[in-house]
């Protein structure tokens, strides 16, 4: 099964360095990159704010754990955000890109 992953960073500097770790290691077929994200969130029992960058991975379910693990060791929040969510359809061309991609 393929995925989408949203994982956001403190900075563009660190997504960049997530997204290039991801696609050397064949992790992820492709990562987009979006800055500039304002994000509003609870934080240690209060209401908090971050300008972060979006990364939006794909990937494939198989990967899940080692994508989380190597994520995790690059990042530099406590408890970052690695959420997935199936593709249920999309061009077959690209699905199979993303496999092929991916090891």
């Amino acid at each position: 099964m393929n995925l989408v992953i949203f994982v956001t960073a403190a900075s563009r500097k660190e997504a960049d360095k997530i997204a290039s770790v991801l696609i050397k290691e064949k992790l992820a077929a492709c990562v987009n990159i979006i800055k500039n994200v304002h994000s509003l969130f609870w934080w240690q029992g209060k209401v908090d704010s971050a300008k972060e960058a979006l990364l939006v991975i794909k990937s494939r379910k198989a990967l899940m754990n080692k994508l989380i693990k190597k994520i995790k060791s690059l990042h530099s929040y406590e408890v970052p955000e690695i959420i997935a969510l199936p593709i249920v359809c999309g061009d077959r061309k690209y699905l199979k890109w993303i496999n092929e991609s991916t090891r």
